[in-house]
């Protein structure tokens, strides 16, 4: 029977598939960081629960990390607090935790593929909306809430019914100034900000091929500007490109082996969707979304829908 790339890595995460209700998932990687996983890490100790797979739990200082000079104390009390909460609950759990000043701290979704610790046909989760940038690799990776965090902590797997599945084919030759940024704008425009609700979304065609890694990351991280629960993008050439030689990657025979699997995942022709899009870029302009920047009593909004109009609105104050 034909498959999806999606149905296939969803598939091998199945632990149990409850009737009329969720499917338990297992997780293969799991990103934490200092905002959502405070809550969790108390539910644990309320219920005497250890973290079960802590090997499989990437922690980093994110949200509240200071751009520079972090070898200064955080000068905002409640940061502060999360940050220290991070690193006490990773060293007693046992978690890796790249805090201030590590040289591997980062961005939560841009550490693992840096890292080689995202990698294709895995399933990801992290207490971020935007944990989908991982889709790029050719991965489930969906954003989860405290409650999840904490689930997914003690048994390494998340109860989730399973979405339905859309794919966007976008076909032509980008024109000069064209990021992938523009692409994915476009294709909201296209079908609203509502207009992926409830689906994982597929990204094929040529303008997603020809993309860097970076570029291809950008488009699934923002696949939930539109709705979609994530989005993701078969693995190629240029992924493995990307992957080969990082920190945790597979090394020798294992990457010949792990390759050989990986270049298995796409769909399958006559594959089955919910819903399809396709979409020619080959006349489309730079996008913005709006921008409101006070000059003076002034706002400018620009609103762009290919080349843009910027327009002066008065503000009214009380």
């Amino acid at each position: 029977m034909a498959s999806t790339l999606f149905d296939k890595v969803w598939d091998k995460h199945v632990v149990r598939h409850i009737a009329d209700g969720p499917d338990v998932l297992f997780i293969d990687r799991h990103f934490i960081h200092e905002v959502t996983s405070p809550v969790a890490f108390l539910g644990l100790e309320q219920r005497g629960l250890n973290v079960l797979f802590p090997e499989r739990t990437f922690a980093t200082a994110d949200h509240n990390t200071p751009t520079i000079n972090q070898h200064l104390p955080v000068e905002d009390p409640l940061s502060a607090n999360q940050l220290k909460a991070l690193e006490n609950n990773t060293a007693k759990f046992g978690i890796s935790h790249w805090g201030l000043g590590n040289p591997k701290n980062g961005i939560v979704h841009v550490v693992g593929p840096e890292n080689g610790i995202t990698l294709p046909g895995m399933s990801i989760v992290c207490g971020d909306s935007h944990t989908s940038t991982h889709g790029a690799f050719g991965a489930i990776a969906f954003g989860i809430g405290t409650s999840e965090v904490e689930m997914v902590l003690s048994s390494q797997c998340i109860m989730q019914p399973k979405p339905k599945k859309m794919r966007i084919s976008v076909n032509g030759s980008l024109e000069k100034g064209v990021m992938p940024k523009d692409v994915v704008l476009y294709i909201i425009s296209q079908i609203t900000a509502a207009g992926a609700t409830g689906y994982f979304v597929e990204y094929a065609g040529d303008v997603f091929r020809n993309m860097t890694m970076e570029g291809r990351m950008t488009v699934c991280n923002m696949s939930i500007e539109c709705g979609a629960r994530a989005g993701l993008i078969s693995p190629d050439e240029t992924t493995f490109a990307y992957i080969e030689g990082r920190n945790f990657a597979p090394k020798n025979s294992d990457w010949e082996k792990a390759k050989s699997y990986w270049l298995s995942l796409c769909s399958d022709p006559n594959s089955k969707f919910d819903k399809y899009l396709e979409l020619d870029v080959g006349k489309l302009s730079p996008m913005v979304t709006a921008i409101f920047m006070p000059v003076s009593s002034l706002s400018v909004i620009a609103v762009a829908w290919g080349a843009m109009k910027i327009k002066e609105k008065k503000i009214v104050t009380s």
